[in-house]
Order: C-alpha cells, then structure tokens, then sequence
C-alpha cells in the first residue's frame, strides 16, 4: 500500500489535452444564464425525485419431472399456473461434453498498436441512462413493444455474428447515438464484499486509470423559502440540504414520517440549535420548489444546438475517466461517476429513508492501480486521495464507503463488456452448469439428512432443500439500522407457516424489500421438520437457529468444488430457461419464437422474485393500441367491401370524408387485406405480452441469472435476430458468448 499525500504531478498517459482542459473552459452555450444554474445542481437533485417501489409476485411454476431440471419447476403452485400444450422434452445432453471443451476460454480484444490509440483521441460515449427500479434495464412496455417490432434492418443470426468492443469516434458522432444510452447503473451500487475479498488469482500484470469523477460544486441559488409564512437565510450548506427535499415535494417519500424525520434530524445539525427555523411542520419549501421546475422548463427550452453544444462539454470533461488500459488493452470503466449527495430512498420501509448521503470527496476514495502506473490525478485542487493501492488480486479500479451505511462499500469496476468482466460471467456460468452433473447427489444428500438426528445437519438439509426449490437468496445478518429484508437461512418463525398435510406458505421482504409470498407444496419430511424448528419460539426468533450463510456455503463445497448457495439461483434460472426453450419453440415467424422466449424469460422472473411496478403509462398504452386496432378493423371491413364490389365489376364506395377511392383491382385489394389484417395480429400480440408481462421484470434475470449462450445458440437455431432480445448494451457485455455453436445446451 502506497499512501498519496499529495496530487500527483505525473499526466496518465489516458489523458489527452483536449479533455485536461476542458474543465477551465465555459460552454459556449447561448443561453448561458440557464446552463450554468442547471448544471451543478439539477442534474444531482433530479436523481432524488424518481420513486422506487415494487409488486407483489404473482405465482406459477413450470411442470417437470426430469432430475436435470430447476427443482422449482417441479412443484405444484399455488395457484395453479394454466396447462401447457407442449409435450416435456428429455433430459438427454449429448452435446454437453462437447461444448464444455468448445467454451473454455474466452476472447479477449486486440491490443491496440500505438498509432491506432493516438489517431482515436476522441471516444465515443453514450448517454446513460438514469438508475431505474430495480435491476430492470427498459420497461417491460418498451421491451415488448421493441421485441414484437419486425425490424427490417435486424441481421438474423444463421452465422455466427462477431460484436466488436466499442470503438473510438468523435462526440459529435456520440450525440447522435441512442437516445436511451446505456441501460447499466449510472452509479455504483453498496455492497458488503470487503476490498480485500479475492479468490487468490492474479486478475492484471498492469493497470492504468484516471480515477473518477466527481458532482460538481452546489450552485447557491438564493431563494429563500418560508419559515411560519416569513422569508429565512440559509447558508449555502444549509440550503443544499433544503432543495434536495424541496425538489422531492410532490413525490411518496415526503409523506412518510421515517422520511421527514430522519430529513429533520440530520438537516437540523447543519442549521444548529439557535437557528430560526424549529419545527419542520412550519416550513415552506414552495418558492424552492417553484423556482427548481422553473429551471428544468428553461433546460427544456434551450435549443437543439445549445444541448447539444452542453451534452458535447459534459463529454469532454469525462473522456479521460470513461477508459483503463489493462495489460495493454484499452478497455472502458463502468460507473466512474461519484454519486452527488442527497436525501437516501433505499427501498421499501428502510429505517434510514430521508438521510443525508454526505459529499464524497477525494480523501474517502481508494484508488486501486498498477505499482509502475501514474497515480490518477486528484480532480480537486487541494485535496488528496485517501489511500492507493496496487492490488492485482482484485479488479475493482477504486471504492468509498457507503456514506449511509459505513459498513458497505461502492466500487468502480471495468465496464460489463470488459474482458476481465466477460471471464468472470463465464465462469459463473460454467460453474452453474457444471452444478448439473452435481445436483442428482446433492439432492439425494440432503434428502437423507431431512430426518438426521443431528440438528445442525437437518437444518443444512432443509435449507438447502429451499434454496433449490424456490431458488432463495442465502441471507446474510442485518443490523436494527438496515431493511428489515430475509433470505432463506434468515428467516424469521413468523415468514413461514405450515399449512396441512404439506405445504409451507412463506411470507417476507427479500433483497431491496421485494415482497416474497408463496404457497408450495414440500416433503413430508421437510413440513415436519420446519414445525420442529418452529416449537417453543417466537414469531420474530430464527427459523434456522443452528446454520448461517458461511456454514451452509461451507458445507455446500464439500458437495462440489466452488459451490455456494447463489449457484443455486443462477442454475435454477439457466436450465428453466433452456428447457421451456428446446420444448416449445415450433416452426413459426420470428413473433411467434419471440412470445415463447418472452414466456420462458417471465417463467425464470417469477422463479427468481424478480418485480417491477405496473408502468403509470400502462393503462393509456392499451387504450392506444385498442384505438389502433378498432382503427385497423374498420379499414379492413372497407376493404372487404370493395373487395365484394371490385368482383362485381362496381367502383368502391367513397371514404368517411365523401372522397372517390382508387378504383384497384381484387387482387390489390386481397393484399392490402392481407397486409391489415397481418398487422392487426401483430398488435394483439403485443396488447396480450405488455397486458402478461406488466408486473415482471425480465432484465434481471437476463442480465445477471441466464446463460447468454442459451439466448445465441437458441437466436442460431431459429433464425431469430439476437438484436430482438439484447440490446446494445448486452450484446456488448456478451461478447464472450457470441461464437458459441448453435446445438449449445446448458
């Protein structure tokens, strides 16, 4: 460890003169006024007004009878999912020895020579996306509506198709680019994993980064907001703090009380005890209020040209933050942004909902470099680092502690395209699938241990039993200031009750206060064994008093190399996925491949809990397209009539303004006929999938839990085009699995 003291006086070699300089100069935005007073603060504080919440899930399953299949797909639901048509499918994999062999390595992107890197100054970056709910990367209605589209200019996969990384251009290109920009966390999310935490494999020999960039200043605004009806002073710290809640007015957050509260008490702090300001009942935060939507209106007033001269400075400043080279290759960094304070949302009822997430500065970063690399320059003149390292055994690039929970970590990682990034998927996935040739054992294990008469042991067995029926989190400890949220080996007496003669109906809050409810069906023995557990304790006491996640994880690779209790969770999804597909894909048109993969996708997403909110647009997006079609119906029953009279030698009718129509021939007509109605079909597929899918979420799971060599083989076989289901986003980060054989099976 090498501890900075002071801004190093070394240019990382990344850096071009161009964007070192770009921080000093204006935009040269018209409109300068507006810009300026937006850019510090709006952006920051429009993070804190996006409220986050979750639906309940609603339950199904997928009937199996195969050992090689998700245990979760064998049980009986309650309710009952509706029947399926399609005939099982067997458990034979000829191909698997095969391509376990054919995917054991992974591409990595050619190193660049020196006259390619110093031609390629200006990269390219897309605009990303705001954090949405959850891990869902596009709502469920743009997914359905862009999967059911028939994109003409989509390349169909009958060869395998080679994704390139991303490229060097110019901003000016950039801007013209999606406008929905990456789908990945603009932000880095906690997470408990110590920086110390590696497997012991040297992950780089050389390592170079510009560190990170952080929010710009708070721009004090001076409006005042009002105290009992009179005008208050607050200095510039203070009324940060007081626009970040005034901005959040009309949202959820502001009427609950944990909210206000925790708001109240760390705001107090700043204004101190002798200040005017007493109670926060008596505030108004309406002029703030007021003049902050008058901000955004004149943002959105501004002219083509000026955001885009805005987007294009904003791009300056960050491209020497958006790539690290790793052993030679340049490769792009993921979130490399500083989250800007504001009031904490978390999910659910979090007991620290209203907090003030403090400013990160420099000296809370660690920045993790190669030994012979220049040490990032501090981007704060004054200030320096808090400590840098040069671990090669990790590959985070640097990390803070949360500053909500100090117990957590925030990291900056290569972007998910990254080599580095690809290696780790593959082998998650490698080792998910290599749980198949494991699992007939391990089930058979712990179903002997559901009677042992040690406790210990009848508690691994039963948990394990859970974890791979219904696909559960593990669980690891909290403490009284964090969500109250459970995973299997944390569940409370009261989360799960026994219902006669087998079944166990459970009831809790799971990661980001998902709520979990479920009624299954178990064995005998487990029934039995969980009401033992549950005699002579109380609601809130620990179901499994005798196991933790660093038991169970410990038992678990005595089972199989490598094997934890998320392994479990990521082979439950792939191998239900993989199945529904090899069973139910028929001969067809591409739309009809895509509702079967769009059905197993949402199959997995239920298996996994993953949820979203129905969309505030849904309702209007259903009007719309039932307006469409009733538009289209009418059309075509025109049609027909001019069919019947063009056969009988009569011209059409006039149209509903009283115009002649084109006097077209029958078989003219049969076309158009056929074209309409085509596209009636079309839109009633797409009302039925947004109508199924507006409560799950499918990005998750196809994200972080599916194989994506499943999607390419599949995309292979059927002639589907990957673009249907991958975005540009993903089809970057699976790069690795693009050259997969097209009889690939998990």
């Amino acid at each position: 460890m090498v501890p900075s003291t002071k801004s190093s006086p070394v240019k990382s070699p990344l850096s071009s003169p161009e964007a070192s300089t770009s921080s000093a100069r204006t935009s040269p935005v018209s409109n300068s006024k507006a810009s300026a007073s937006l850019e510090g603060q709006s952006e920051q504080l429009s993070e804190q007004i996006k409220p986050a919440t979750v639906e309940e899930e609603s339950k199904t399953s997928i009937d199996s009878e195969e050992d090689d299949k998700p245990l979760s797909s064998r049980l009986r639901m309650k309710p009952k999912p509706q029947k399926k048509t399609s005939s099982p499918v067997s458990g034979k994999r000829p191909l698997d020895e095969a391509n376990v062999s054919e995917q054991s390595s992974v591409k990595r992107p050619k190193v660049p020579d020196s006259s390619a890197s110093a031609k390629n100054k200006q990269v390219s970056a897309k605009k990303e996306a705001k954090e949405e709910e959850d891990d869902d990367f596009i709502t469920i209605a743009d997914r359905a509506k862009k999967v059911m589209s028939d994109n003409k200019s989509s390349v169909a996969l009958t060869k395998p198709k080679k994704v390139t990384k991303m490229g060097s251009s110019s901003i000016k290109k950039t801007i013209k680019k999606d406008k929905k920009g990456s789908n990945f966390s603009k932000y880095s999310k906690s997470t408990n994993m110590a920086p110390s935490s590696n497997d012991g494999q040297e992950k780089w020999a050389t390592l170079v980064h510009n560190g990170v960039i952080f929010p710009p200043p708070y721009k004090h605004h001076g409006v005042k907001m009002l105290y009992n009806g009179k005008p208050v002073n607050l200095t510039p710290e203070q009324e940060e703090v007081a626009t970040m809640y005034a901005v959040m007015k009309d949202t959820e957050y502001v009427q609950k009380k944990t909210f206000r509260n925790n708001f109240w008490n760390d705001w107090q702090k700043l204004l101190g005890k002798r200040h005017v300001i007493q109670k926060l009942d008596a505030c108004d935060f309406t002029p703030i209020y007021d003049w902050y939507q008058n901000e955004k209106e004149k943002k959105k007033q501004l002219s083509k040209e000026d955001k885009k001269a805005l987007q294009e400075e904003k791009l300056k400043q960050e491209e020497k933050y958006m790539w690290a080279i790793v052993d030679g290759v340049k490769e792009k960094v993921g979130n490399f942004r500083v989250e800007p304070p504001g009031l904490f949302r978390g999910r659910g009822e979090h007991p620290k909902l209203g907090k003030l997430k403090r400013r990160i500065r420099p000296s809370d970063v660690t920045i993790n470099i190669g030994k012979d690399a220049p040490i990032p320059e501090c981007p704060i003149p004054g200030e320096s680092w808090k400590e840098v390292r040069h671990d090669n055994m990790v590959t985070w690039l640097a990390f803070w502690n949360d500053p909500i929970n100090q117990k957590l970590f925030k990291y900056v990682f290569l972007s998910p395209s990254s080599s580095l990034k690809g290696q780790s998927d593959k082998e998650k996935y490698e080792k998910a699938r290599m749980l198949k040739d494991y699992i007939g054992n391990i089930r058979a294990a712990y179903t002997r241990d559901f009677t042992s008469k040690d406790g210990a042991k009848r508690q691994i067995a039963v948990a394990t039993y859970l974890i791979d029926k219904l696909a559960l989190r593990a669980g690891n400890e909290k403490e009284d200031d964090e969500a109250d949220t459970v995973g299997c080996c944390t569940l409370k007496v009261e989360n799960v009750k026994a219902i006669g003669p087998n079944s166990l109906e459970f009831n809790f809050l799971g990661k980001d206060s998902i709520r979990y409810e479920n009624t299954v069906e178990v064995e005998v023995p487990v029934y039995k064994a969980i009401i033992q557990f549950q005699a002579g304790k109380r609601g809130n006491d620990d179901l499994f008093d005798k196991l933790d996640t660093s038991k169970l994880n410990a038992h678990l690779k005595e089972l199989m190399p490598g094997l934890t209790a998320k392994v479990f969770r990521t082979y439950n999804a792939s191998i239900t996925l993989d199945n529904i597909l090899n069973k139910e894909t028929k001969e067809g048109d591409v739309s009809e491949k895509l509702v079967v993969y769009q059905h197993a996708n949402k199959e997995v997403a239920i298996i996994c809990n993953h949820q979203r909110t129905v969309s505030k647009s849904h309702g209007a997006q259903m009007s719309k397209l039932m307006e469409k079609i009733g538009g289209l119906q009418g059309t075509l029953k025109e049609l027909k009539t001019d069919l019947d009279r063009a056969r009988k030698g009569k011209p059409p009718l006039e149209d509903a303004n009283g115009k002649r129509k084109r006097n077209l021939t029958p078989e003219a007509l049969e076309k158009k006929i056929a074209k309409t109605t085509e596209k009636i079909e079309k839109m009633e597929v797409d009302m039925r999938t947004k109508e199924d899918l507006k409560t799950v979420a499918l990005g998750t799971s196809k994200t972080n839990y599916l194989d994506p060599r499943i999607t390419v083989a599949w995309c292979k076989r059927h002639e589907v085009p990957l673009e249907k289901i991958f975005n540009k986003s993903l089809l970057e980060k699976f790069a690795w699995a693009m050259d997969v054989d097209f009889d690939f099976r998990f």
